[in-house]
Order: C-alpha cells, then structure tokens, then sequence
C-alpha cells in the first residue's frame, strides 16, 4: 500500500488501464500537454502522446458525442468533465446517447465509456454557485447509465479501472472536497466491483449512511459520537445505479436507527430516494424515523464563510443521531 492523493490514484488507474488495453484513450479540456486542471491525466500525455490523449476546445457536447462514436466503435474513451457542472452543456448526448444506445439498438451497439471529472465543492473555497455543484442526480435518475462514486482513494483507483473495462457506459463522480486528501492505494492491479456499496466502520447504535464524499463527514461523526458512547456504522453506498442497498438494509437491521447525509441539495435528492427504499424495505427493523443532513438549497456561495455554512455540517450530523437514539 502507498499513500496518494486522489487525483493521484486516479492517475495510477489511468495509466494501468493504458498500458494494459491499447484501445483505452482519453479525451478532454487541457488533459494533454497542461497535464489536466487537477493533474489527473498528468504525465500521461508525454508518455502516451496526442493520439491516446486528446486535447479537446471548450465544447462538451462536440467531445462527448466523439466520446459515444469511439466507444460504439470499439475503442475505450474516458472522457473528462473539467467539472462535472460542464457536463450540463452535454446532457443531450449523455441522456439520449451515450444511456440509450444500446437499448435503442436492441444490443446490437454498446457503450463501453466513461463520463468522469469532480463534482461538488473543492477542496478550497471559492468554486462558486456554476462549478461546485452536486449533480448526481441527474446521472443516477437515467436509466441506460452506470453511476459511480469513490469516497477513498482506494476505492477510486479500483472503481475507474472497472469503469474502463465495464462493457456499460460509467457516469464516474469524483467527490471535489476529497481530490487532494490523502489515503492508502495498493499498487498492485485491484478492481473494486460497481454494483456493491460496503460498510467502513462497524458500529451497533446507529447506522450514518453517505455517498462519496459524505461519507468522510459520516466517518469524523462517528469518531466524535465514540466519545459520547454511541457506537455509529457507516455504510458506503458508491453505486448509484444501480444502487445498491444491501449493506445499508444489514446495517440498518443491527443499529435499527439510520442518518442519510449528502452534500446534495435535499429536495428530490439522492437521499429522498435511499430513505424511500429504508422505509419500504427495513421498516420493521426501524426503531426511529429515518432523518437526513443534506447541503442547504442555495446556490453554491462564493464567500468562504457561507460556502461553508451551504455545506452539511459535522455538528448536524451528530444532532441527528442524538436525535434518533432518543427518539428510540
């Protein structure tokens, strides 16, 4: 194991899935000779060159339809969303393209590619209401679409080297606050499957559920519930679609309290789905209401100060599990 930051476990993966599969090529803004806005393509242009990583203009919807033509025609794109804000300008080609091909052809055409990039607020202030926003729903909603997010750097580097192999198109959201924390990656050639969330920490009391980079607000929680005696399991989803809800359903049985937390506007949000699905499916194992701390819903402020008062709060996390715990 090797300690990396994100962008550089995504580097990693990139460059073993190039070495390994020839037909894997990158496509995007500034990846090339600027070695990418946040350095995940860099070094790859030099050692790769311009025919396998393709500096693109400023027109996302014109790469990401030449993204969907590559991949139906045998090659494996990775496209690159400088942020996946950009991708708004792209979402003809995402929704009715890249997620339909293969089922308006009747599985005569695949998509096997990936739509990748950071998404939500940076790892320093100022991104602003236009370039640090949560999109996730409008990716997970589709149908036709694998949709993915790491909250590690582990599970970053093994899930972009699935997504390029996967034969389905691969929405891959990189959580923005986490792109220049460290963790531990193993170096040798792991996958880390799409279709399975896990649990990060055992606990008995309360199960906080997140999703990419919430869920590193949902492990701080439960360090500080530990010093109050509560016992607090997180339970990472990372596959949005299809989502999985199995360990959230295990957990959930044990603790019999859970807290859904996203940095995502609430209404209408990932979360009102996860808590859908608890309440139809573990209702019964429930003790308390399933509650949610989400991010506030106003467009992403630009001063530091109210940038960080948009964003979930630590302090409301562990109000909320106070909260279920006495109301059980």
């Amino acid at each position: 194991m090797k300690k990396l930051a994100m962008h550089e476990a995504l580097n990693q993966a990139l460059r073993e899935e190039m070495h390994r599969d020839e037909r894997v090529v990158l496509i995007g803004e500034e990846i090339g000779k600027y070695n990418g806005v946040h350095y995940v393509t860099r070094g790859l242009w030099a050692e790769f060159g311009k025919d396998r990583v393709i500096d693109t203009p400023i027109s996302e919807e014109s790469f990401v339809g030449v993204g969907v033509g590559m991949a139906i025609m045998g090659l494996r794109p990775v496209v690159e969303m400088m942020r996946m804000d950009f991708s708004l300008r792209a979402m003809d080609q995402i929704y009715n393209h890249m997620a339909k091909i293969r089922y308006m052809s009747g599985g005569r055409l695949s998509v096997p590619m990936v739509l990748r990039g950071p998404e939500g607020p940076g790892p320093n202030p100022g991104l602003t209401a236009q370039h640090g926003q949560q999109l996730t729903l409008l990716f997970a909603h589709c149908p036709g679409l694998r949709v993915v997010t790491p909250s590690n750097q582990y599970d970053a580097k093994g899930m972009l080297k699935a997504a390029i192999r996967s034969e389905d198109p691969v929405v891959f959201l990189e959580p923005g606050p986490l792109n220049n924390k460290q963790g531990e990656v193993g170096e040798d050639d792991y996958l880390v499957p799409l279709d399975r969330g896990e649990i990060k920490r055992e606990g008995t009391d309360i199960s906080l559920i997140g999703y990419g980079a919430s869920v590193a607000l949902c492990l701080q929680a439960a360090r500080d519930l530990e010093a109050e005696g509560i016992s607090a399991e997180v339970v990472d989803l990372r596959c949005l679609r299809p989502l999985d809800m199995s360990c959230a359903f295990t957990s959930v049985a044990k603790t019999n309290r859970a807290v859904v937390v996203e940095y995502a506007w609430q209404s209408y949000g990932p979360g009102a789905e996860i808590v859908a699905r608890l309440m139809a499916e573990a209702f019964w194992d429930l003790a308390a209401p399933v509650t949610r701390v989400s991010g506030q819903e106003v467009p992403l402020p630009y001063a530091s100060n109210l940038e960080d008062l948009s964003k979930p709060q630590p302090e409301a996390i562990l109000e909320a599990a106070r909260s279920a715990i006495r109301a059980s």
